[in-house]
């Protein structure tokens, strides 16, 4: 049999993207470790720089050094089928968001990976732009233990579609985290520090912004979605009240000078109902999405012998906000209100798909808990890259670009069709898409002893359910033709 070739995705995502690299170390020229990152996080375009004057035996004592359960990831075959890297003069991402300058739009979102001052500088000093910082109340906060599961293919660890957490608001004392906010702007000026805050009474919004405000940060994030908060009138019980949503609004409004962010809870039908309340309130940006309610029941993440209703976030939640953002940025109401994307985002082109949906501002949570605030240099090259081949130089001519491509289903074009076509080269005769086609499609593939699959024209409507699953990637689209007319 033939021997296929490699799917350098698929084995650069088996790297563990380990601390301090030892395939690094021991290649001892490169930086072997970034060059399978940047595959893993979709810049195969541009991995080869990471590997100037590093010859295979180079490679080989990389791959001997691997760390891994089974077996090692198989370096030098990457490397193989790595294009020559690009070389282009990389545009700047800098971008305008509530009047705010952003050397980029890349912002921690507020969570567990911005809870204290050494974390955020960390970040800071990695390349992320600003930070909307880790919830900041009134109340007492008491954590649970364990406080995260996670959605993930049986057998796999360490990598997950879905985070499943239980945790609520900053444990520290608001005039301990202001006092945090304060130092970041005072150590970092040129960086942007959004307090998020939230309150269960007017007072106690306002207050809290106040405070927000005096110490100096650029914008406050008004939290009406977190999905598990013990007491009712808070978090998502207000994000799902437009009048709420309003009120609560327009005191922060009245009571400060800076742009104020309501972020929204996806744990609704329309969106667009309170985000109104807050525009015509005089936000100035809407944040979305928080985590969305969801339940998981392995016994690992119990407490206590028991479960409760919880957020869930990670790349699987990335088609629900990318739905919410569309569903505000098509609003003719709300046509100018600047929105930051929050949601599943963990490569460069998750990135895009926010900005062109309208997004200037994106926030990112659950990859850098799996990954690190490493991540960032990769997010920033990838888009700069895609920029560079497309011949943009601002960041905000991408903002958008998309939205006028979204039609209604009864909009879309229903009287033509593409046809899969089968690469004999590619298929290895696994025979899957004859099987989803015979058991969830239209019965449209042959499948007989050369172990080929053939398209029975008359019967293909062009689902693509075959190309979907095809696990090598060897089938393809015809061009549009035609349907055929029904005699």
């Amino acid at each position: 049999m033939k021997k296929t070739q490699l799917n350098i995705k698929e084995e650069a995502a088996r790297c563990l993207l380990c601390e301090n690299a030892p395939c690094s170390r021991a290649c001892g020229k490169a930086d072997v470790a970034r060059a399978i990152r940047a595959v893993r996080f979709g810049n195969e375009a541009i991995a080869r720089q990471w590997l100037d004057g590093c010859d295979d035996n180079d490679l080989e004592r990389a791959e001997q050094a691997c760390i891994h359960y089974d077996r090692p990831v198989r370096i030098r075959e990457i490397v193989d089928q790595l294009p020559e890297a690009t070389r282009a003069d990389l545009p700047s991402l800098a971008i305008d968001f509530c009047g705010i300058p952003c050397e980029n739009p890349f912002f921690l979102a507020s969570s567990s990976i911005c809870t204290n001052y050494e974390m955020v500088a960390r970040a800071f000093d990695a390349g992320w732009a600003g930070v909307f910082y880790k919830t900041i109340c009134m109340d007492d906060i008491n954590e649970v233990s364990p406080r995260f599961d996670v959605l993930h293919r049986e057998g796999d660890k360490g990598d997950f579609n879905a985070l499943r957490n239980m945790e609520q608001l900053s444990e520290n004392p608001a005039e301990v985290d202001f006092d945090i906010l304060h130092r970041l702007k005072q150590n970092y000026p040129n960086k942007i520090v959004v307090a998020s805050i939230m309150g269960s009474t007017e007072e106690q919004w306002i207050e809290l912004a106040k405070m927000a405000e005096a110490a100096g940060v650029d914008a406050v994030e008004l939290n009406f979605s977190c999905p598990q908060m013990r007491l009712t009138g808070m978090g998502s019980d207000v994000g799902q009240d437009p009048e709420l949503v309003t009120f609560y609004t327009a005191y922060v409004k009245h009571a400060v000078s800076i742009p104020v962010i309501p972020k929204m809870t996806p744990n609704i039908t329309l969106m667009s109902n309170p985000a109104m309340g807050a525009y015509f309130a005089g936000a100035d940006a809407i944040s979305a999405i928080n985590t969305i309610k969801s339940v998981t029941m392995d016994e690992r993440a119990e407490v206590s012998g028991q479960w409760t209703v919880s957020g869930l976030s990670g790349r699987a939640v990335k088609p629900i906000a990318l739905r919410f953002i569309l569903e505000m940025a098509k609003n003719p109401v709300m046509n100018n209100l600047k929105l930051s994307g929050i949601g599943g985002i963990e490569t460069w082109r998750d990135a895009l798909e926010f900005i062109q949906l309208g997004c200037s501002n994106l926030q990112v949570c659950t990859a850098v808990m799996q990954y690190g605030y490493r991540i960032i240099d990769d997010l920033k090259l990838g888009l700069q890259h895609y920029m560079a081949s497309r011949g943009i130089t601002k960041l905000s001519t991408l903002v958008g670009e998309q939205l006028p491509h979204f039609v209604t289903p009864n909009d879309l074009d229903r009287d033509t069709v593409v046809f899969p076509i089968f690469d004999s080269e590619k298929c290895i005769g696994c025979g899957r898409c004859y099987i989803s086609c015979m058991d969830g499609g239209h019965q449209a593939i042959a499948f007989g002893d050369d172990r080929k699959p053939h398209l029975v024209g008359t019967k293909c409507v062009g689902c693509h359910l075959c190309r979907l699953v095809c696990p090598t990637g060897a089938i393809g689209v015809s061009k549009r033709v035609p349907k055929r007319k029904n005699k």
